[in-house]
């Protein structure tokens, strides 16, 4: 039986089962969260546990190390429609200890993606196109730091409601404790401490 087959075969018996029933969604959107994490297979439920996330509490966007890059990319994209269209008043960012993404090599990558088909020609001709595989493919030396700066990015997007506050944090892929890197409220009040002292 195909990866395919497996999947559809339980999917049947979860319909059938009415196993769906304990996920229901109530709609109260109690916590109101926009959450950037990692697509680490130990968080997939470790982190809504370790967060006490329920189905409804939060928009969690996930891609290779929580990284943002572009601010003008598709991860901030889903960022700022789910702050405006999906009820979200809150943003964490959310790295994780002994994440792959530490230290990867964009042009161990290329290699990767030769050895499996990737023909020389295409990656020389996307290069040739402007493709930046040194930025697009990289990883980071330091998941605060990475924090850090994906947070920057969206604290100081032109389309950031006025007012958000935006979180990092960093989480332990196996105990699920939180390290707090950057606290979103503190911040907001000390940019209107500045302010208030410019008036």
């Amino acid at each position: 039986m195909s990866k395919l087959e497996e999947v559809l075969s339980h999917n049947r018996e979860f319909v059938a089962n009415k196993e769906f029933e304990k996920y229901a969604n109530n709609n109260a959107q109690d916590r109101r969260l926009v959450v950037v994490t990692c697509m680490d297979t130990r968080l997939t439920e470790l982190l809504p546990k370790a967060l006490n996330i329920r189905n409804g509490d939060a928009k969690i966007i996930k891609n290779a190390g929580a990284i943002i890059t572009a601010p003008f990319g598709n991860i901030m994209r889903s960022v700022i429609v789910a702050l405006y269209e999906l009820k979200g008043d809150e943003v964490m960012i959310i790295g994780h200890k002994d994440c792959g993404m530490t230290g990867i090599d964009p042009k161990v990558v290329v290699g990767h993606m030769m050895k499996r088909g990737i023909r020389q020609d295409t990656i020389r001709m996307l290069h040739n196109s402007g493709v930046d595989f040194n930025r697009w493919l990289t990883g980071f030396e330091n998941v605060k730091s990475s924090v850090e700066n994906s947070v920057d990015i969206v604290r100081n997007h032109p389309l950031l409601p006025p007012g958000t506050p935006v979180h990092g944090l960093i989480i332990d892929p196996v105990t699920g404790e939180l390290e707090l890197v950057t606290d979103g409220y503190a911040y907001l009040s000390a940019q209107n401490d500045v302010s208030a002292l410019i008036d």
